[in-house]
């Protein structure tokens, strides 16, 4: 129920001209947050940002350079020239359920200021911006009303700047317009290089376009202590941004991903961009807690949510990646065409995957996702393929109806993967067929993934027409009742509001270049709570416990950059409703008393407190579980060892808990012994401490339940 604190309150004030000397002003809530707006001498849009007095954005620019749809021939300029024709000022506070979430509500309050915005000429044309100011950061977008002088348009630059204040510490990825998929870098602005390409080579699909260029969400770190995250909120028929890096100013500019003949979006009045968003403050834990984004996107178009059940889910995925079987049935026997010759190593078996039903059942599992169950894996990746996939068709040893029925007597879902190998062309004539088949066979959740160059060609997997093939995949799964986990997509934006069947989302780079890259570094995890997770929860499939790869392959050396009690933090650090448990069930087997903390914590939450955080360092996170008493709490660090004491007063006061404690041992290393752990427990309560001692790499877990 949505509880309204104190109605919206709104005045209009008409000017038709203000200058650097007469600002526009607002402040946020609680006070800390100065905004500013202005026209300056030239007529253009102007803005800046502070936070306790404290710079954040210096003056920077606003506006965008439109075509007609027509003849592409440039409209009247809205980056300069403008006159403002009105404003208007208003102010909301209410609060709102999510369906699954971090927390049971959120609020929803900030100070906004709309303005409305002329260019010059004959035929003018109307521009609205909409600023929207809250206790930890901002929200502005561009809107285009009705107008006789404008209805269809193309996008051809967005003029939205960020000039800095200093040679901020930044966390980034290289600006690309198919993949985020890089190890995160961590330097000074003034060393960005994103031609680097030190990774570069474990993605397939990728295409960088500037070396100053940097991928959003962005994370810096100011030398006077202040925490900025820039990203964008209600990402719709639009292509995601990029930044561009200028280092003579520490300027950032908005750097839309274009499609095939350069230009970046086609709209139609009346429409409006994703939300720009600038989060700040002084305190670390401050950022990963923000529910900015969420608010800044529509609530739910979903009435009935019933359906939508955050998982928790084993399956066939893991033993792939590392070699032990394979995706496709066999190869095709060159003496009888259109046949394939099983070479014996196929996973998705119907007895292998029997095995996981048994072992989800067995230890109270939702679901087991299973991959490579259908043609066309024999003759996919870097095709550049139209047809590749049908998404109904199963190989000759996976028994579609036998495992539906098996599945059902362990009270099991399976969960569906389509992968289009990025021929999304080919996806949308097989959707509604596809989730027909779905439906009929008690498959109520898919993993979708793009792997590779976009169909249609000269597409990228950020631009906006597969950003509204995205969007079309969340409506189309609603409309079927299907949950929805997307792997290569556009990063996400917080549309998981709007579209509460979107659980999750990779986005990034997963769990699985672990397993046969250079891996993921020892700060990986330490750096997603302020970049990649600002959007949106991400399927990062973690729960490996075998972590040395020659347990695989004698031949491989390479150690996972973990620990094993780092590997049960992550499901607490992490935020998902959709969790997997990536191992397999032997390596569990071996380990069923660590496994016992993976099988206790909770997909969905009451409360989350986000205790302590230094991004690239360390942070710890606290989460009540949905509609229990129990908490849990995970603490990771980079590759240097820590020691924390932790307050434990987000215990309910007057309660004793039962901690079980899952902690690195003391000769615990990442690379020298990742496997090592410890098990203790101890009676708390909130009025109490807890030290932690967690190992380079490393981490620990810990499980509060009450005591009757």
């Amino acid at each position: 129920m949505i509880k309204k604190l104190f109605a919206a309150v709104m005045f209009t004030a008409l000017v038709f001209f203000v200058t650097a000397q007469n600002k526009l002003t607002l402040r946020s809530p609680n006070g800390n947050l100065s905004f500013a707006f202005w026209l300056n001498d030239a007529g253009t849009a102007m803005y800046s940002l502070d936070y306790k007095s404290k710079a954040v954005v210096l003056p920077s620019t606003l506006g965008i350079d439109l075509l007609n749809t027509f003849d592409n021939k440039p409209l009247p300029s809205l980056a300069s020239g403008l006159t403002l024709l009105r404003s208007a000022n208003m102010g909301s506070d209410t609060w709102w359920k999510p369906v699954w979430g971090e927390v049971k509500m959120i609020r929803d309050n900030y100070k906004a200021l709309l303005v409305t915005l002329t260019s010059g000429g004959d035929k003018p044309i109307r521009m609205t911006l909409t600023f929207k100011l809250f206790d930890d950061g901002l929200g502005f977008q561009y809107a285009f009303p009705d107008q006789p002088n404008m209805t269809h348009f193309i996008v051809q630059n967005e003029h939205t700047t960020f000039r800095l204040a200093g040679d901020h510490k930044a966390f980034w990825l290289p600006g690309d317009y198919d993949s985020n998929e890089f190890n995160p870098n961590t330097s000074l602005l003034s060393e960005v290089d994103a031609a680097d390409g030190k990774y570069a080579g474990e993605i397939y699909a990728k295409t960088f376009f500037d070396k100053n260029a940097v991928q959003t969400p962005l994370m810096l770190k100011s030398n006077d202590g202040l925490y900025i995250n820039i990203h964008e909120a209600a990402l719709v028929n639009y292509p995601a941004m990029n930044l561009i890096l200028d280092k003579r100013n520490f300027t950032l500019s908005s750097a839309l991903v274009p499609d095939a003949l350069g230009n970046k979006a086609y709209l139609q009045t009346p429409c409006k961009t994703p939300w720009r968003t600038i989060i700040v403050s002084d305190k670390a834990t401050d950022i990963p807690a923000s529910k900015t984004i969420l608010n800044l996107n529509d609530p739910s178009v979903i009435k009935n949510t019933s359906w939508i059940k955050p998982t928790k889910y084993v399956g066939v995925w893991w033993e792939m990646h590392v070699g032990k079987a394979s995706w496709d049935y066999g190869i095709p026997d060159s003496s009888h065409p259109g046949v394939l010759k099983p070479h014996g190593k196929h996973g998705a078996n119907t007895a292998n995957v029997k095995r996981y039903i048994d072992f989800a059942a067995l230890h109270g599992f939702d679901g087991v996702l299973v991959e490579g169950w259908n043609v066309g894996w024999e003759d996919w990746f870097g095709r550049y393929k139209e047809n590749v996939f049908d998404f109904v068709t199963p190989y000759p040893d996976f028994d579609v109806k036998l495992l539906q029925r098996y599945a059902a007597a362990k009270k099991v879902k399976l969960i569906m993967h389509h992968e289009t190998s990025a021929s999304v062309t080919n996806y949308e004539r097989h959707m509604d067929t596809a989730y027909r088949f779905m439906k009929a066979h008690g498959y109520d959740a898919v993993k979708t993934g793009y792997v590779g160059r976009i169909i249609p060609r000269g597409e990228h997997h950020d631009g906006q027409w597969m950003v509204n093939h995205y969007l079309r995949v969340a409506k189309k799964t609603a409309d079927y009742q299907i949950m929805l986990d997307a792997h290569e997509p556009v990063r996400p934006t917080g549309l998981s509001r709007t579209y509460p069947n979107w659980l999750a989302c990779e986005a990034a780079r997963g769990m699985e270049f672990n397993a046969w890259s250079k891996g993921n570094k020892p700060d990986h995890e330490t750096i997603f709570p302020f970049t990649r997770f600002m959007g949106g929860p991400m399927d990062y499939t973690p729960g490996i416990f075998e972590l040395k790869m020659s347990t695989w392959d004698p031949m491989k050396k390479e150690t996972i950059h973990t620990t094993l009690a780092k590997q049960l933090a992550l499901y607490v650090t992490i935020y998902s409703p959709l969790q997997m448990a990536a191992d397999l069930p032997g390596s569990y087997e071996k380990r069923l008393d660590a496994f016992q903390f993976i099988k206790d914590v909770a997909v969905d939450w009451d409360d989350s407190k986000y205790l302590e955080a230094e991004p690239g360092d360390y942070i710890t996170v606290a989460r009540k579980a949905k509609g229990k008493a129990n908490w849990f709490l995970g603490a990771i660090t980079d590759e240097n060892p820590r020691s924390t004491t932790l307050s434990l007063d987000f215990l309910d006061a007057g309660k004793k808990y039962m901690a079980t404690i899952y902690s690195d041992a003391p000769d615990a290393h990442y690379e020298n012994n990742p496997g090592a752990y410890v098990i203790t427990k101890k009676m708390v309560t909130s009025k109490e401490s807890l030290t932690l001692q967690l190992a380079a790499g490393g981490g620990a877990a810990v499980s509060f339940v009450p005591v009757k």
